[in-house]
């Protein structure tokens, strides 16, 4: 059976959630998938670097408490080791989990960029390299032989992507609009239920839904990296960050909510990007209150959804999980079943 060595550049949450379901679920994976999932590195910037060219034995690893490194471990060291990591592991695809830098996308570009001069595929959650660098990224992976997935860089585990490239298959898409961020949503729902902006973002970190500082949630930057990833995955754009207008739900009032509720609207932070007759996109991030009527207006909690404007069916919205580590896992472990099935084709057509 064949067999995929795999890499997990940052241990937190999600690559944590991946390697269990590896690790608990493997053999049932296996004989579903036609092939075999084993982690052969990992680093982290608590546990430090680790690599393993027979396979990590992951149950000693989620043993490790406190303090514990990778240190005195084979093939282990107490500070991680990523690019080193990257270039030299056995591994052939790297997943690719750590902070997002929504500014320049470090170190997840640079991350990405060794992983693929050095002939390894990736699949990535992180959306600073997809956004801010993507297609330089394509580029590189088609000129190496490998593939580049980021499934999970817009709404986690809710496929988005391949449903347009792949379900959608023969619509023209023209509009893309979408609630792309669980945490302002959240937000937004609990200043409904009359508190405040500042008592709902603590609520929300205090459920895990938004980080310790929460501006990127807050002020649009979030959204703005996934609607350049949309317009130019979706629309066939090639925008920037800097060509999306964006403004956050850090100036929405409590009045604000309370005048949209009594004519039967909600606020949501929209993310939306069109193309024009001439092939033009406009995109922006941007606070609306929505009509009753709109699809995304039901849309509540930490849930994402997206509307697709197409031609042939009018608008198709999905709706799903923008947040959590076992969905996104999810989406890295649908990415390295895109990378097996690309990697067949491609033998096959070789034969």
């Amino acid at each position: 059976m064949n067999r995929h060595d795999i890499a997990l550049i940052g241990f937190g949450g999600v690559n944590r959630a991946l390697a269990e379901i590896i690790h608990h679920r493997g053999d049932e994976l296996a004989e579903e998938l036609g092939f075999v999932l084993r982690v052969v590195a990992i680093t982290d910037l608590r546990l430090g670097s680790l690599m393993q060219a027979d396979g990590v034995d992951l149950g000693a690893v989620f043993a490790m408490t406190g303090a514990d490194t990778f240190a005195g471990w084979r093939g282990g060291a107490a500070v991680p080791q990523n690019d080193y990591v990257i270039r030299n592991t056995t591994a052939d695809i790297v997943v690719e989990a750590t902070f997002t830098n929504p500014l320049d996308g470090e170190p997840g570009i640079s991350h990405v960029r060794a992983a693929l001069e050095s002939g390894k595929s990736v699949a990535t959650t992180n959306k600073g390299p997809v956004a801010l660098a993507g297609a330089e990224l394509d580029r590189l992976a088609a000129a190496h032989g490998v593939r580049f997935e980021y499934e999970g860089s817009v709404v986690s585990g809710t496929p988005i992507l391949r449903f347009v490239s792949e379900t959608l298959k023969g619509l023209r898409v023209n509009a893309v609009q979408g609630i792309l961020n669980g945490t302002s949503n959240y937000v937004l729902g609990q200043m409904e239920s009359g508190m405040t902006l500042d008592a709902a973002v603590a609520e929300a970190q205090a459920l895990g839904y938004a980080e310790a500082d929460p501006t990127a949630d807050i002020e649009g930057s979030d959204v703005r990296l996934k609607v350049v990833i949309l317009a130019n995955e979706v629309l066939g754009g090639s925008i920037t960050a800097e060509d999306v207008s964006c403004r956050g739900i850090s100036g929405v009032s409590s009045a604000d909510i309370i005048a949209a509720a009594a004519n039967g609207s909600r606020w949501k932070l929209v993310g939306s990007a069109s193309r024009d007759a001439d092939g033009r996109i406009t995109a922006s991030v941007q606070p609306v209150a929505l009509p009753s009527t709109h699809p995304l207006a039901a849309v509540s909690g930490p849930t994402n959804a997206v509307s697709f404007d197409t031609d042939l069916l009018g608008t198709v919205t999905v709706a799903g999980p923008g947040a959590g580590r076992v969905e996104t896992a999810y989406a890295l472990l649908s990415d390295i079943i895109a990378i097996d099935a690309r990697q067949r084709a491609t033998a096959e057509a070789n034969q």
